[in-house]
C-alpha cells in the first residue's frame, strides 16, 4: 500500500482487509486452483467440445481446437427496451471481427435480463428490480459455466445490470474480464426543466399530454439517461476500479470513437493493447480491498447513487470482501465532493464529460492520496491511466486511418461542474450515514439544500407510495411533515425505488413546508432536493423500528449530527407495539406480473446493509 495514501483511506482499507481475511483467502485459493487447470478444449471431453463449437464458423472451430487460440466469452445485456442497451445489438460482431484479427475467437456465451426502472417506476414490476440484480448474476454464471473461455467481456450499463454482471464475473474470478459500455444519449430537455414539469403535473397544472411531451424530450434516443443516477454512477465506479478501457464511460453511442473503443476492449482483455505485452489480470485478483475502496471513494466524490451502498456491499462479498455502511461513512468524512451533476447540480453527464469527466476526478483523487494508486487494472499503466480521456488521431502514413490516443483530463475546465481537491464543492462526501432509535439509514446530502439537513416534524405513516400520493392529492400533507413509508424493504416487497414520491414532496417543500421522507425502500439519485432517509435497516417487515412509528410521532432527521430518531421517552418507545404487515398487503405485493416467482428471494433476502443478497 502506498505510503502517500490518506490515513483514513489506509485505515478503512486495513479494517476491511482484516475482517475479510478468512473469506478473501478462501476465495483466492479457489481461484488459484481453477487457474491451474488445462484450458477448456483440452480439458473437456470430445463431445463437450463438439457441442461448444458446433455453432461457430469452421475457421473459428479450427482456432479453438487445433491452434488453442484464446476464446472470449461475451455476456450481453442487449435488448431494445433499454435505450442504454439498444446500441449493444451490433457489438458481438465487432468483437468477433477484432478477435479474429488478433488470432483469437469470441462467442456470445449468454444473455442476461435487463429491465428498465424508468419503465417500471410506480408499477408492480418495479418490485422485481432489485432482485433482478441477483438474477443477472446467476444468468452470468449460467453463461460462463460453459467453461470454454480464456477471458470475458461484459456488455451492460444500467442500474442492476452492472452490479449483477460484476457479481457473476467475480464468481468466475479466474478470467480476465473487461466491461464494455455504450455511453449516454445526447442531452435533451434538461433534468431541471423535466423536474419542473413533473411538479406542475403533480399540482394539476400540466396535463398528461404536456407531461408526456416533456418526458419524451428528455428521454429521446439511444444511450443512458443523462442524469447522474445509478446507471451513470455504475460507469464512474467501473472506471475507478480499472475495469474499462480508460475514459470510455461517457462517450456517446453515435461518437466515431465508440466502435474503436469496443475493439480496444478486445485488445485489452487479450493483453494486446499498447506497445508492450501485458497480461490482463484475472478479475478476482484485481478486485481486492483497495479496488473496492477506490470505487467507494469515487462514489462519494461524485455524489453518486445511494443504490451503491447496497450493490457494492454485494459486489465486495462476491470477491470475499466484507464492507459495511460504517466504511462508507468514515470515507465520506474525508472525501471531498468534486462534481455537481444532476441531481446534485444542474449539469448532466455530457457536461460532466466535457468538464473532464471520470478522468479528471480520478486524477485528483489519486494525486491527493484518496485513491489507492498501487492497484491492478486491466491496463499496464494502472489506475493513473484512467486519469486520461481518449480521442482519435490520424494514423501516421495511413490515409484516412485513425488510432486511439489518450491525453490528461486535467487541467480544470468548468468549475461549475468539476472542482479540484483543493477547492471542492464540499469538504466531505455526498452521502451520510444516519443512526438512532429508528435504525440505520443513508441520506444523499449533496443534493439537499443546507437549510434542509435537519428536519423535525410530526410523522404521517403510509403503507405504500400510492397511499402517500392519495393523501397529497387530497391536500392532507399541507404542513410540516415527515412521511414514513414502510413495508418497502427487500423482505416485504423487494425494495422498489419510490421515485413517484419526488414530485409531490418537492411541491410541498416548494411551498415552504419542512418535509422529509423516511423509508425502508430505495430512492437512489432521483430523490431531488428532498431530505430522504432511505434503506432504513432493519426493515419494518423484519420487525424493524419503522413498524413502531405512529401518526403524530415527532421525528428528527439530522444529517449534520448523523441521527434519525423518534423523539419519545426511551421506556415508552421500547414498550410500543410492533405493527405487522397485513396479510392482504403481503398477498397483493406477492402476486401478479411474475412476483410469485420471486417469493424465495423475498424470503431469503438479507438486510439492505448486507447487500440485500439472496444468494448467501
Amino acid at each position: 500500500m502506498s505510503s502517500s495514501t490518506h490515513p483514513t483511506v489506509r485505515d478503512v482499507t486495513d479494517r476491511i482487509r482484516e475482517r475479510s481475511q478468512g473469506l478473501r483467502g478462501a476465495y483466492l485459493d479457489r481461484l488459484a486452483e481453477i487457474r491451474g487447470r488445462d484450458r477448456g478444449s483440452d480439458r473437456m471431453g470430445c463431445a463437450n467440445v463438439a457441442h461448444a463449437v458446433a455453432g461457430i464458423p469452421a475457421n473459428d472451430k479450427f482456432r479453438v481446437v487445433a491452434e488453442r487460440a484464446p476464446n472470449i466469452g461475451i455476456v450481453t445485456a442487449y435488448n431494445d427496451m433499454l435505450s442504454a442497451h439498444a446500441p449493444y445489438q451490433g457489438y458481438p460482431d465487432i468483437i468477433k471481427n477484432e478477435a479474429r484479427g488478433l488470432g483469437a475467437t469470441a462467442q456470445v456465451a449468454g444473455g442476461v435480463p435487463a429491465m428498465c426502472d424508468g419503465v417500471t417506476q410506480g408499477t408492480p414490476g418495479m418490485e422485481l428490480s432489485l432482485f433482478s440484480r441477483d438474477v443477472i448474476a446467476m444468468s452470468t454464471a449460467v453463461a460462463l459455466t460453459h467453461d470454454m473461455f480464456d477471458a470475458a467481456l461484459m456488455l451492460g450499463v444500467c442500474d442492476k445490470i452492472v452490479p449483477g454482471l460484476l457479481i457473476g464475473a467475480l464468481h468466475f474470478g479466474h478470467l480476465p474480464t473487461v466491461f464494455v459500455p455504450a455511453g449516454p444519449m445526447p442531452s435533451g430537455l434538461s433534468n431541471s426543466a423535466k423536474s419542473k414539469v413533473r411538479e406542475q403535473a403533480a399540482q394539476g397544472l400540466v396535463g398528461r399530454q404536456g407531461l408526456l411531451e416533456a418526458e419524451m424530450a428528455a428521454y429521446h434516443t439511444l444511450g443512458t439517461c443523462t442524469f447522474y443516477g445509478t446507471a451513470n454512477s455504475n460507469q464512474m465506479l467501473l472506471e475507478a476500479m480499472g475495469l474499462h478501457v480508460p475514459g470510455t464511460a461517457f462517450i456517446q453511442p453515435g461518437d466515431a470513437m465508440r466502435e474503436t473503443l469496443t475493439r480496444e476492449a478486445v485488445r485489452t482483455v487479450l493483453g494486446k493493447a499498447g506497445n508492450a505485452p501485458f497480461d490482463c489480470p484475472p478479475i478476482g485478483v484485481m478486485v481486492d480491498e483497495r479496488c473496492i475502496v477506490n470505487a467507494m471513494v469515487a462514489l462519494l466524490a461524485t455524489g453518486g447513487s445511494t443504490n451503491h451502498l447496497i450493490h457494492w456491499v454485494a459486489v465486495a462479498r462476491a470477491a470475499g470482501i466484507l464492507i459495511d455502511w460504517d466504511d462508507f461513512s468514515k470515507l465520506s468524512d474525508v472525501v471531498p465532493l468534486l462534481t455537481r451533476v444532476y441531481p446534485n447540480g444542474s449539469a448532466d453527464v455530457n457536461e460532466f464529460q466535457a468538464a473532464g469527466g471520470p478522468g479528471f476526478v480520478i486524477g485528483e483523487l489519486v494525486e491527493a492520496g484518496l485513491m489507492h494508486a498501487d492497484v491492478l487494472t486491466v491496463r499496464s499503466g494502472g489506475i493513473r491511466e484512467f486519469a486520461n480521456i481518449p480521442s482519435l488521431a490520424q494514423q501516421a502514413g495511413e490515409q484516412g486511418s485513425q488510432r486511439l490516443q489518450w491525453t490528461p483530463a486535467a487541467p480544470l475546465k468548468n468549475e461549475a461542474v468539476t472542482r479540484s481537491v483543493d477547492n471542492p464543492f464540499s469538504a466531505t462526501g455526498g452521502l451520510k450515514l444516519l443512526s438512532g432509535n429508528l435504525g440505520r439509514s443513508v441520506i444523499k446530502v449533496s443534493s439537499v439544500p443546507d437549510d434542509r439537513h435537519v428536519i423535525e416534524a410530526p410523522a404521517r405513516v403510509f403503507d405504500s407510495q400510492a397511499a402517500l400520493q392519495k393523501a397529497f392529492t387530497a391536500g392532507e400533507l399541507e404542513r410540516d411533515v415527515v412521511c414514513v413509508v414502510r413495508w418497502q424493504g427487500p423482505q416485504a416487497n423487494g425494495m422498489p425505488e419510490l421515485h413517484k414520491l419526488t414530485p409531490p414532496l418537492s411541491v410541498l417543500q416548494g411551498k415552504g413546508f419542512r418535509v422529509a421522507l423516511v423509508t425502508d425502500g430505495r430512492m437512489s439519485g432521483a430523490s431531488g432536493k428532498i431530505p430522504a432517509a432511505i434503506h432504513v435497516s432493519p426493515e419494518a417487515a423484519a420487525g424493524g423500528p419503522l413498524a413502531k412509528v405512529r401518526d403524530g410521532d415527532l421525528i428528527r432527521l439530522d444529517a449534520v449530527a448523523g441521527t434519525l430518531a423518534v423523539l419519545l421517552p426511551e421506556d415508552e418507545w421500547a414498550a410500543r407495539e410492533v405493527a405487522t404487515m397485513s396479510e392482504a398487503q403481503r398477498i397483493a405485493d406477492g402476486h401478479g406480473l411474475g412476483r410469485e416467482l420471486f417469493a424465495g428471494m423475498r424470503r431469503n433476502a438479507l438486510a439492505a446493509e448486507e447487500g440485500a443478497c439472496t444468494w448467501l
